[in-house]
């Protein structure tokens, strides 16, 4: 099989574990193609662990899960350094955290502290983790889907804007149409009764094999070699660029963004631009890969100003605003 297509079934076996989040699906994808992570928020049961799960379950790689507490020790997530005697002798080794996985499940980040968010997110951005002076790097293939929980602010730590930015998108999730959510009910009837056989009746091994790593360092290499057009890399950087000088891009965005987005909104809109363009099966970026992924992209980096708040402006509404205001040249 090909890339592309060990990529297919990857997808479709996600879609036969998870109804009615097809975006989240396609973004998850992208995020292991761009080889990124993810800021996934959405109210509970909307399949945010469910989807991760399936992601790793299907694919050749050992998945982690931290769930975050105000408790948590930055040791607890990255691993410390533990003192072995044997006999006369001793020496300290060090012991992995839950870091060191391929697939890391942050589970309600925004309940842990700060060192605590920190230490994630710096072996989310150096793919290392230094420990009593030694340096660990984490695997090749390695993504973290870190999830928060909107509605609940008491016992929670928001994360500060410049870390919001190390996420290479950020994926919301809304709740389901009804048609999507009966097929939901029979889909956990079905797993319920799958699970009270398998107790009483040996289960065949049936199990397809999983989707090895190679595809998906393969799939990188395709996406690498997609063609970006001059004009399509000016219009990335025209949409970024709009959000430091929104005062020549019409009489709304002055008033709605504060602060505007950095060059890693830049790097991520042609990263997830391309890796959207290779899933749809091209072999070139379309003005409409780089409309379809520049929310998730840019409304974890815009800082809103108090009167857009107040006029309960979402970052999709500014986004929305820029992707009109802002042409292809």
């Amino acid at each position: 099989m090909t890339p592309r297509e060990q990529i297919e079934e990857l997808r479709t076996r996600m879609g036969a574990a998870i109804v009615g989040q097809r975006a989240v699906i396609e973004r998850l994808l992208i995020g292991l193609l761009a080889n990124g992570n993810l800021l996934v928020e959405g109210l509970p049961g909307l399949a945010k662990t469910r989807a991760i799960k399936a992601l790793a379950h299907n694919l050749e790689a050992r998945f982690s899960r931290i769930q975050f507490t105000p408790d948590l020790l930055p040791s607890d997530v990255t691993g410390t350094e533990v003192y072995y005697q044997s006999g006369e002798k001793g020496e300290f080794r060090f012991e992995q955290g839950p870091i060191f996985a391929n697939i890391v499940l942050a589970d309600e980040i925004n309940r842990a502290p700060a060192k605590v968010q920190a230490a994630l997110l710096e072996a989310m951005e150096e793919r290392q983790v230094t420990v009593s002076g030694k340096t660990h790097v984490m695997e090749p293939l390695f993504m973290v889907m870190a999830t928060q929980n909107p509605i609940e602010q008491e016992g929670t730590y928001p994360l500060p804007e410049a870390q919001m930015d190390r996420f290479l998108m950020h994926v919301l999730i809304t709740y389901p149409p009804v048609e999507d959510e009966v097929e939901v009910i029979r889909l956990v009837r079905g797993e319920e009764i799958a699970a009270l056989e398998a107790q009483h009746v040996k289960a065949s091994s049936t199990k397809p094999s999983a989707v090895p790593q190679d595809a998906i360092f393969a799939a990188r290499r395709e996406i690498g070699a997609i063609h970006v057009s001059d004009a399509i890399e000016r219009y990335m950087a025209d949409l970024v660029n709009a959000t430091r000088i929104p005062t020549e891009y019409g009489k709304d965005l002055p008033r709605w963004i504060e602060i505007g987005a950095s060059p890693r909104a830049s790097l991520a809109l042609d990263r997830c631009g391309r890796t959207h363009a290779w899933l749809a099966g091209r072999d070139y970026v379309d003005p409409e890969d780089v409309r379809a992924i520049a929310p998730d992209v840019l409304r974890h980096r815009l800082g809103l100003t108090f009167e857009a708040q107040g006029e309960g402006v979402t970052p999709d509404k500014v986004v929305g605003e820029l992707l009109k205001q802002v042409a292809l040249t």
